[in-house]
């Protein structure tokens, strides 16, 4: 089942609601996502992608996952 940007960013958004997100990729598997939140400082970057990949609910689980590849980008606003 192929899952597309809106629901990746819909899924993050539930977990970061005042975040900055950005979700790029069309071919319903392979994207890019940056996400600016305040939660993330005091994080290293291991910390924060953790964060981010939780609030996928097991999109990226093994080969069964929905979701094949994410580069994910995360920050604290400046």
């Amino acid at each position: 089942m192929a899952i597309d940007a809106t629901t990746i960013e819909a899924l993050i958004r539930a977990g970061f609601p005042d975040a900055k997100i950005t979700v790029q990729g069309n071919d319903g598997q392979h994207f890019a996502a940056e996400v600016i939140d305040a939660s993330f400082k005091g994080m290293n970057r291991v910390q924060q992608q953790r964060a981010v990949y939780a609030s996928l609910k097991g999109l990226m689980d093994g080969a069964n996952g929905e979701l094949h590849a994410l580069a994910l980008t995360t920050k604290a606003p400046d």
